[in-house]
């Protein structure tokens, strides 16, 4: 379902001189993932060292956000959260490493927070976005909100995280805007 996170992994083609890749086929995510996602900003970030935290961040209605976002360069260990309201997995999570390496790529769909810990030094995550960044819209959780108990690789005294992102609410105390669709959150599938 379009509304789920899913674990996608594009093809490559290998010779002797490396590889090849299609990152985004509009075509391709529409019949093989059922995703119609109308991309309109495309986003890189980079991350000097390893157990940098990016999150839980979501952008709000009427400019709500959703994301596909790969590593191209480093791992990641990037996390969705369900956080519609009425949703029966409310507060519960899906996680996937990615890497540059492999070239999987998370599909997190509107009503869903985002957040990455870098696992390397020299990270750098793209993703792409369906509406445009708009400051009034954004919003976020606390990544470490135990109420979530996301396992992040990293030790919490050596998390690095920017000033904002230390100042987001627990989910107990977060308004969910997002409505509930009927489809509850599941496991990422094997790609």
């Amino acid at each position: 379902s379009t509304s789920l996170p899913r674990l996608i992994v594009p093809r490559r083609f290998s010779d002797s001189r490396g590889w090849f890749c299609e990152t985004f086929n509009a075509r391709r995510l529409l019949d093989q993932e059922g995703i119609a996602a109308g991309f309109v900003q495309d986003n890189q970030s980079y991350s000097a060292k390893r157990g940098t935290v990016r999150g839980l961040h979501f952008q709000v209605p009427p400019h709500a956000q959703g994301k596909l976002v790969r590593a191209v360069r480093g791992r990641i260990y990037d996390v969705a959260v369900d956080i519609r309201r009425g949703s029966p997995t409310f507060g519960r999570f899906v996680a996937a490493e990615l890497t540059a390496e492999t070239g999987g790529q998370l599909w997190v769909p509107v009503g869903f927070a985002h957040g990455f810990c870098t696992l390397d030094d020299d990270v750098e995550v793209a993703y792409k976005v369906t509406d445009f960044y708009a400051p009034e819209c954004e919003g976020g959780i606390a990544f470490d909100d135990p109420d979530i108990g996301i396992p992040w690789p990293v030790a919490r005294d050596l998390v690095s995280l920017s000033d904002k992102d230390t100042r987001y609410p627990r989910l107990a105390a977060f308004e969910s805007p997002f409505a509930y669709d009927g489809v509850p959150l599941a496991a990422l599938a094997p790609a």
